[in-house]
Order: C-alpha cells, then sequence, then structure tokens
C-alpha cells in the first residue's frame, strides 16, 4: 500500500496528514478524538533535519496533550549516509527522535509503528522500533542491517550469511523474520479498513515490552532467555565484587 491508500484507508472522511521532503505529519478523526501520524515517505534517508522535525512533530502532540495516540508510518532508507550529518551529531538527534517517541507514549500517547515499505539500520531503530508496538503491511522489508552491508562489517562471504538468514530468524532481514523474532507484532489486511485494525491494536497494547517474550513463543528467538539471564547473572556478581 502506499502511504495515500494507508490514510484514505485509515480516515476514509478525510485527514489533515501531509508529506514535505519525504516526512509526515498531521492527524485524522480516529473515535471520539484524533489520531496523530508521523514518519517517512518515499524510501527516504532521515537526516539531523528530519530527526529533528519528526521530533518537534512529537513533541507538539505531547504538549497538546488528551492523550492522542501516535501512529508512526514508515517507508524509509537508511539513515542519511553523509559526513556532514555524521559530523553534525546525527546518532544523537536520531537517540533523541527516539526518546521523544519514548517520552510520549510514557505520557499517556499510545505508540503504535507501521511499516509499509522498507526501512533500515537507525532510521527503523529510531521511528519504528522506538514505538511500543511495531505492526506491519504486506510488501513491507524492515531490517536492521542488509545482508551485503553485514558482509561489508564482518568480511563474511554474502552467500555464507544469505544460507545462515535461512534458519536465524534474529539475523535475517524481513517482514516474516521480524514477525517470527517478535519485533513485529503482526501484519495487517490491507484489503480491510486499516481504522478499526489500528483501534485494536490500540486496545490490546501490553503494559510492558513483550517482544522477547513474543520472539520465543514464536520460535524466533530461542537463545533470548538464557543471554538474559546470563546478562543478570554477570551484572549481579559485578555489583558483588563492586
Amino acid at each position: 500500500m502506499t502511504l495515500a491508500e494507508i490514510l484514505t484507508s485509515l480516515f476514509p472522511d478525510g485527514h489533515a496528514v501531509s508529506v514535505a521532503d519525504g516526512l509526515v505529519s498531521g492527524d485524522g478523526p480516529f473515535r471520539d478524538g484524533r489520531l496523530a501520524v508521523v514518519g517517512v515517505d518515499g524510501n527516504t534517508p532521515l537526516g539531523i533535519e528530519g530527526a529533528a522535525w519528526l521530533s518537534r512533530h512529537v513533541l507538539d502532540v505531547v504538549r497538546e496533550g488528551g492523550g492522542t495516540p501516535i501512529l508512526v508510518a514508515i517507508d524509509s532508507d537508511s539513515q542519511r549516509m553523509s559526513r556532514r550529518d555524521e559530523l553534525l551529531g546525527l546518532n544523537e538527534y536520531l537517540a533523541h527522535l527516539a526518546k521523544c517517541l519514548l517520552l510520549a507514549d510514557a505520557g499517556g500517547h499510545p505508540t503504535v509503528g507501521l511499516v509499509y515499505g522498507h526501512t533500515a539500520a537507525g532510521a527503523f531503530i529510531a521511528t519504528a522500533l522506538a514505538t511500543r508496538v511495531l505492526v506491519g503491511l504486506p510488501g513491507a522489508h524492515p531490517s536492521v542491517m542488509d545482508l551485503p552491508s553485514v558482509a561489508r562489517v564482518t568480511k563474511m562471504p554474502l552467500d555464507k550469511l544469505e544460507a545462515m538468514a535461512k534458519d536465524t530468524p534474529v539475523f535475517a532481514p524481513g517482514l516474516d523474520n521480524m514477525v517470527q523474532t517478535g519485533a513485529v507484532q503482526g501484519v495487517l489486511d490491507p484489503a480491510a479498513p486499516l481504522g478499526p485494525q489500528i483501534a485494536a491494536v490500540l486496545d490490546a497494547l501490553p503494559a510492558a515490552d513483550t517482544r522477547d517474550a513474543v520472539g520465543r513463543e514464536r520460535a524466533g528467538r530461542p537463545v533470548a532467555q538464557e543471554i538474559a539471564a546470563q546478562v543478570i547473572r554477570e551484572a549481579r556478581q559485578h555489583a558483588g565484587r563492586a
């Protein structure tokens, strides 16, 4: 689905969501109030200006109060790969955006991520993955790092990484793998109105982050609990020696 199709399905009576330079903001009627929408469209890379711009719109929702939920709709490239952005502290801008979304959610503005296209790396982590629950639409392709990039970083052959990805969901990109690991809660039905589906997601929001437990249940994170227990043991041992 395109963003225009998503917005029409979400807000059949019209909306005030606009897109400027690939950045999405606005709201539309939802239940007895409004649903705020922010995000990235058109496979746009997310740079410092975009991260600051989205952060401001999230904080505007928080300042207005009223418990307005926030939908983060994402079809992005990765973070903008430029020397300028890196020198100006792109990592801090992305972290600020993620913290704004976490602040909004903690302050009574439930956050839901919706991946409908491509997204990767820091742009993915600072937007859709910073929401309390993330859902997707068929055809979306999220990844924390694509396999060619993993190959460059690890110096491992790409064909070996592709073979590993077939059996290791937590390591592999793609919507199906993200669902199996629990990062994506579920996939929406594009043939049905999206408004009621997002409402159902909001009604079922967990009180805490349950992605690790969901990933274990779906056999996508088979050793997550063991690793978490080991980290806790080592932390306690370190605290005991301090």
